[in-house]
């Protein structure tokens, strides 16, 4: 069976979108794009060659899709390498749109049921970059076996974040994690299962905390 592995670059208030460059993905009025250069180290870097070690294929979504299709196959100099890889591996596309992955390798997933069969295959594991729509779902379907954050110093405001709308409550454990010269924070995450609360309360609330709970159902709070 293959395990579902995400990997993104996000900032401190989660926002994923457009790290590499301005032009990447301006949707929403987005003004940021390329946020990541300043702070890309030695120690980010290597986590990215351990996320992208073959064996492995893609899972992206149709936007992410289209980024990668217009840049990758193209890319010369220190990034030809890795072009040539995303050329020669699988490229799961999750999307509805009929309109043609024109890619060499890629393949389309028009729902999660078909990405669930896939995850039942024998075959190399599917890596995740950017697709911040396919989180919510992954979660919400049990699907996402890992996750490595990349988290860097800065606060970006508005953008689209990694765990949006529609994402479920869910626990998560920490299996590593590192902090680099730079300041940024790799940590890898797996599923830990429903969020459990308590309460740090007196058992015998203030009259006070009484009134506000009253004016909390009321709606007057």
């Amino acid at each position: 069976m293959r395990k579902i592995i995400g990997a993104a670059f996000v900032s401190l208030d989660g926002v994923m979108q457009a790290p590499g460059g301005p032009t990447e993905d301006p949707t929403g009025g987005f003004d940021k794009g390329g946020w990541l250069a300043p702070f890309f180290d030695q120690e980010t870097g290597e986590a990215i060659d351990r996320i992208f070690h073959e064996p492995f294929d893609l899972l992206l979504g149709r936007r992410t899709y289209d980024i990668f299709a217009a840049y990758w196959p193209y890319a010369e100099g220190e990034s030809k390498p890795m072009g040539e890889m995303f050329d020669r591996i699988g490229k799961y596309v999750v999307t509805r749109s009929g309109a043609p992955l024109e890619w060499q390798n890629s393949h389309r997933l028009e729902s999660l049921d078909a990405l669930a069969e896939l995850k039942r295959t024998e075959g190399p594991d599917l890596v995740i970059q950017g697709s911040s729509t396919l989180y919510p779902q992954l979660l919400a379907a049990g699907l996402l076996d890992r996750l490595t954050l990349m988290s860097f110093r800065l606060v970006l405001g508005k953008g689209k974040r990694l765990f949006g709308e529609g994402t479920p409550a869910r626990t998560m454990k920490i299996v590593d994690h590192k902090a680099s010269a730079n300041g940024n924070i790799i940590a890898t995450y797996e599923p830990d299962g429903e969020v459990e609360t308590g309460s740090f309360a007196s058992p015998d609330p203030s009259a006070a905390e009484l009134e506000r709970r009253e004016k909390v159902e009321a709606g007057s709070w």
